[in-house]
């Protein structure tokens, strides 16, 4: 039941965590039967969970709240002029979810756009839900109210060292040999205590709000990959930016979400990195140790 997951005060993140939970079962079924994969570009994997999900999301939403707007990652784009707008990524994760790899999600992440609003500026973020169905996991966000996950509040990690802090990112899944996150990739690897790059940038976003991660980012996201989780690290504590520590927008190339404790040191490397400063090889721990004996 929702009543337990979501606490009573997140009125508007209550009603989509039940929608949220009706998808995520929806594809959970599909998970646990297999379903054909198609192409929706030249590497871009798109399922029939996909587009059944978003299907029950839309009749869904638009019962709940019949003047709000809704676009959604595989075609949904309906009162786009309304005040609020849900962004929808029916299945992030897909590409994980047709190799049969249990991680992937339902994100539900709410917008209020003032009237008279440019189309390339954002809103308030609102709301935001995103169910992880394999794991039984409600992360529930509303604004000023705090990040949940399964009704239990969550923070952001208290790390306060690149050296001692666990990473996410994620790679494109087309150009990537044009791409440098893999430098990028490469140059956290050696800094950080670890970089994983599990496939779903709306859990990523999530673990970064409730503590398991201590920072993400990656390149070309768009916004229902992000709203939900944007708002979640935020309320729960956590800093969203541009690479260099610009503001984030949901219309941002980059996204870089850390604890807030690690922005700036992030965000430094990444200047360093983006100035193409030649950045010194992180020495052995023989090396490290005969520096300090030479000390």
């Amino acid at each position: 039941m929702t009543e337990t997951r979501v606490p009573v005060e997140l009125k508007i993140a209550a009603q989509a965590a039940g929608i949220a939970l009706e998808a995520g079962a929806l594809i959970r079924g599909f998970f646990e039967r297999g379903v054909a994969t198609e192409y929706k570009g030249d590497v871009d994997l798109v399922t029939e969970a996909d587009r059944a999900s978003e299907r029950l999301i839309t009749e869904r939403l638009s019962a709940t709240w019949p003047a709000h707007g809704i676009f959604g990652e595989e075609g949904a784009r309906q009162r786009m002029e309304g005040e609020y707008r849900w962004y929808v990524d029916p299945l992030d994760g897909t590409t994980n979810f047709a190799h049969g790899f249990p991680v992937f999600c339902v994100s539900l992440g709410l917008e209020r756009r003032l009237q008279g609003q440019a189309e390339d500026e954002d809103g308030e973020l609102v709301a935001g839900v995103i169910y992880d169905p394999t794991r039984d996991e409600l992360f529930a966000a509303e604004a000023g109210r705090g990040a949940w996950l399964n009704g239990r509040r969550v923070r952001t990690s208290s790390t306060k060292m690149l050296a001692e802090a666990l990473l996410a990112t994620g790679f494109p899944s087309r150009k990537r040999h044009a791409n440098p996150n893999v430098h990028f990739y490469q140059e956290f690897t050696l800094r950080s205590h670890g970089v994983r790059r599990a496939g779903s940038a709306a859990l990523d976003l999530a673990y970064t709000a409730c503590g398991r991660l201590d920072g993400f980012w990656e390149i070309n996201l768009n916004p229902w990959d992000t709203a939900a989780g944007a708002l979640l690290v935020l309320e729960a504590g956590g800093s969203m930016s541009t690479f260099e520590g610009g503001p984030f927008h949901l219309s941002s190339r980059e996204v870089l979400a850390t604890n807030g404790l690690l922005r700036r040191e992030v965000s430094g490397l990444f200047a360093d990195m983006l100035a193409g400063k030649d950045l010194s090889p992180i020495p052995t721990p023989r090396e490290f140790a005969e520096a300090r004996q030479q000390r």
